[in-house]
């Protein structure tokens, strides 16, 4: 991709690095970055050579939300409820949500609104100390629209999730990992280096089984035990018949590291 485009993307050792590329707008999400970050998590997930994807941002902001100017625009022609952000938005949450393989957020800035959410979609969220999250809805006079109030209360508890949204607070690096919002705090001088870390782990790691666990675990919510026992058994029987799977007992048997490949 050029230097000019919303997104900045590399791929190395199964890791791909997603990097939203619009410093000047603190990152904002405007139509154009949606499609093209939802139509790039559909052709990875269908990649065999990513293994793990990394979301961050250029500058000193993960994410400021949905893009204020494109939205002032739309309100000035009319078309706020019917220009689209909305539908743009949700369908790459979902598709980051769903990404079956394991996702990384490395939040080194503020995150605020959607952008906020985007992070809140990915399974871990390694934070620079100068993070910052805000929810900034309703301070606007306005409620959730990407996520917040789906992904906040399983996260951090219900209370927790009201406080933070109903009074917009603003919250650094080690609040939100007191109240589970992210997993780890690093100096940001070390947020690359850490990210890379866990991502390399995680690239090497049996992606199919991890495909597999983040399905059940989304869909456990929805089911009993008995169901939610039944859907392991058939999961797990895909994952024992894989490569990985013979590869792991193999390595058992011969007293060694397995070596996953990712099917």
């Amino acid at each position: 991709m050029t230097e000019h485009s919303p997104l900045q993307v590399r791929s190395e050792n199964g890791i791909t690095w997603i990097q939203l590329n619009r410093p000047e707008q603190r990152n904002a999400l405007d139509i154009p970055t949606l499609t093209a970050l939802t139509s790039l998590l559909h052709d990875l997930d269908a990649d065999d050579g990513t293994r793990t994807v990394v979301l961050t941002g250029t500058g000193r902001s993960f994410c400021a939300g949905a893009d204020l100017a494109e939205w002032a625009a739309a309100e000035a022609r009319g078309e706020l409820e019917t220009y689209g952000w909305t539908q743009a938005a949700h369908k790459l949450m979902v598709a980051l949500y769903h990404l079956n393989k394991p996702t990384i957020a490395a939040v080194n800035g503020t995150a605020v609104g959607a952008g906020m959410d985007l992070s809140l979609c990915c399974d871990f969220r390694v934070a620079a100390r100068s993070a910052r999250f805000k929810a900034g809805y309703t301070s606007m006079g306005y409620c959730p629209d990407a996520g917040a109030s789906w992904h906040l209360p399983r996260l951090i508890g219900l209370e927790q999730a009201k406080l933070f949204i109903f009074l917009d607070e603003l919250w650094n690096a080690d609040q939100a990992l007191a109240a589970g919002m992210v997993g780890r705090v690093v100096d940001d001088h070390q947020l690359l280096s850490c990210t890379t870390e866990l991502a390399t782990r995680l690239a090497s790691g049996p992606t199919l089984a991890h495909g597999f666990t983040k399905q059940l675990m989304r869909d456990g919510a929805k089911r009993g035990l008995a169901e939610q026992l039944a859907a392991e058994q058939d999961a797990g029987l895909v994952c024992g018949r894989s490569e990985d799977g013979i590869e792991a007992l193999r390595a058992v048997a011969e007293k060694r590291s397995p070596n996953f490949i990712g099917r």
